[in-house]
C-alpha cells in the first residue's frame, strides 16, 4: 500500500485509535474522532463527559510527543476485504483560539455534533511522519 493510499483510506474512517505512551512508559490507548488535512491529523476534547478534563492523552503527548493511530476495517467476515492503516508522527497539545478553531472547523465538516457543538479543545494536530498500511487485497 503506497503511503498516498494508506492516507485516503485512514481520512475515509470514521473512527481511529491514538496510542500514546504514559510517563511510565505503559501504552494508552484510546478510540478517538479526527480531521486529515493534508499530513496532518487534528483531533480536539469534544464536550461529552469525563470523569475529568485533565484527560490523560494530553499529559501523554505533552510528555512524549510520538504518537501513532491506528485506523482498520474489519466490517464483515470476507477477509478479502481487510485492511489496517497505521500513521506515526508527532503531536502537540494546542490550547490557543485558533487552534481549537481549526480544529472545530475540520472536525464539524465531518461530524454534524462537531458542527452543532464545536468542541472546546484543546486541540491535538499530529504531524505524520509516515503512513503505513496492510490490505487482504489491492485496489481495483
Amino acid at each position: 500500500m503506497t503511503p498516498e493510499e494508506a492516507r485516503a483510506r485512514f481520512a475515509g474512517e470514521r473512527v481511529a485509535r491514538l496510542a500514546t505512551v504514559r510517563p511510565d512508559g505503559a501504552p494508552h490507548v484510546v478510540p478517538v474522532v479526527f480531521a486529515v488535512s493534508g499530513d496532518e491529523i487534528w483531533l480536539a476534547v469534544d464536550d461529552k463527559p469525563k470523569r475529568t478534563n485533565e484527560l490523560q492523552r494530553l499529559a501523554n503527548v505533552e510528555a512524549e510527543p510520538r504518537v501513532s493511530l491506528l485506523a482498520d476495517r474489519y466490517d464483515d467476515e470476507h477477509w478479502s476485504r481487510l485492511w489496517w492503516v497505521r500513521a506515526d508522527g508527532r503531536a502537540r497539545v494546542r490550547a490557543d483560539p485558533r487552534s481549537i478553531g481549526r480544529a472545530g472547523e475540520l472536525l464539524g465538516a465531518r461530524y454534524p455534533q462537531h458542527a452543532e457543538r464545536p468542541p472546546p479543545g484543546p486541540a491535538i494536530v499530529v504531524e505524520v511522519e509516515r503512513w503505513t498500511g496492510w490490505s487482504a487485497t489491492t485496489p481495483t
